[in-house]
């Protein structure tokens, strides 16, 4: 049986359902990063596939506090990982730099973390660029 029928079997997925292919490529490259690795392409199979699911989670409960957060919260987070300092935020939103600083002590508080550099990480894949 090939890694992936036996994956898919582990998972109760099973080819005649149609739910999960993978192209040659795919397999190839499976294969080429268990050869580097020097492990098992199964092995490797399922930690990527255990990566992608806590990656997947991650977001997940990013997307739960992103939407905890009020509109003014999201405003001034979204700011925030555009680099922008409380007093361009400030200037920005038309509200002052007291409110500014309410406003991001929240959405830190909500996304349990305790400095800004950590929301732009935490949100660094997320695209603000058209954010208004």
């Amino acid at each position: 049986m090939s890694i992936w029928r036996q994956l898919l079997h582990n998972l109760g997925l099973g080819p005649s359902n149609g739910m999960v292919r993978f192209d040659q490529q795919l397999l190839a490259e499976l294969h080429l990063l268990a050869e580097r690795e020097q492990r098992p392409a199964d092995e490797v199979a399922a930690d990527l596939l255990a990566d992608a699911l806590r990656q997947r989670q991650a977001a997940e409960v990013r997307l739960e506090q992103w939407r905890g957060l009020s509109r003014r919260e999201q405003q001034v987070a979204a700011l925030i990982c555009q680099g922008l300092t409380n007093a361009e935020i400030a200037l920005r939103l038309s509200i002052s730099l007291p409110t500014v600083k309410t406003h991001t002590r929240n959405a830190l508080r909500k996304f349990n973390l305790s400095r800004r550099a950590d929301l732009q990480r935490a949100l660094a894949d997320w695209d603000f660029g058209t954010w208004k």
